[in-house]
């Protein structure tokens, strides 16, 4: 998402927890001629996110456009979930994202100008019998969804459109232990019979955060080759 916004030109803040992360990012994108600033952040921490706009800010002047894209999962049956672990899901993938998006949204709201894309998941919208089952992950993306909604009714008559998207399975650090598990079910009922592929999440976060989008605000745009239709 941010290769394909970079592409469209806009200038980019990547953020990540790890150095080892974020160092080849960053690199990878200023060698293709892009123009891109880094910060390290939790998300979960009120302090790294307003680092972050505040950053943003002084390096670029405002803030258009913002991803909601850190994300966590931990893999335990319902019944075994450690307290710790489920909250610390809820940090990162919910509070996280409402964090970023009320520090961005209130520079946004100064200028009556923003973009803000959230990437859910088709786990908030579906679950499966067989797996994975993933409690904390899907309850966040089902909220996520739900403060798309609210963040689009509350901040669209200033100006500020919310979306969001909702990925199937993406070879990623965090799906590829859970994509063994899917794919028989994926290759046996999706219309489109397998992961998404890199660079098929670009077109609808460009399509988001461009002016062909701008009567579009609240939705959420399902990415997952037809598996949730079934």
């Amino acid at each position: 998402m941010a290769e394909g916004l970079a592409e469209a030109g806009a200038s980019l803040m990547l953020c990540a927890r790890r150095e080892q992360w974020l160092g080849p990012a960053v690199d990878e994108m200023r060698s293709r001629g892009f123009r891109v600033e880094s910060a390290i952040c939790d998300v979960a921490r009120p302090a790294d996110v307003q680092a972050v706009v505040d950053k943003t800010i002084a390096s670029y002047g405002r803030i258009d456009i913002l991803v909601n894209n850190a994300g966590i999962s931990w893999g335990a049956p319902a019944e075994a979930m450690p307290l710790d672990k489920w909250q610390q899901v809820l940090d990162v993938n919910l509070t996280g994202a409402f964090l970023f998006a009320q520090a961005a949204g209130r520079e946004m709201l100064q200028r009556g100008f923003g973009r803000i894309i959230n990437v859910a998941s088709v786990a908030g919208l579906q679950a499966s019998v067989t797996g994975p089952h993933v409690a904390a992950y899907a309850a966040t993306k089902a909220g996520l969804m739900g403060l798309t909604r609210e963040l689009a009714a509350s901040w669209g008559r200033q100006g500020i459109r919310v979306n969001a998207i909702a990925p199937g399975f993406f070879h990623s650090r965090m799906a590829d232990p859970a994509i063994p598990l899917a794919e028989p079910a994926i290759a046996a009922f999706s219309p489109i019979p397998r992961v998404g592929a890199a660079g098929e999440l670009k077109g609808v976060a460009v399509f988001l955060a461009a002016d062909a989008s701008n009567y579009i605000t609240g939705q959420v745009i399902v990415v997952d080759g037809g598996w949730s239709i079934t």
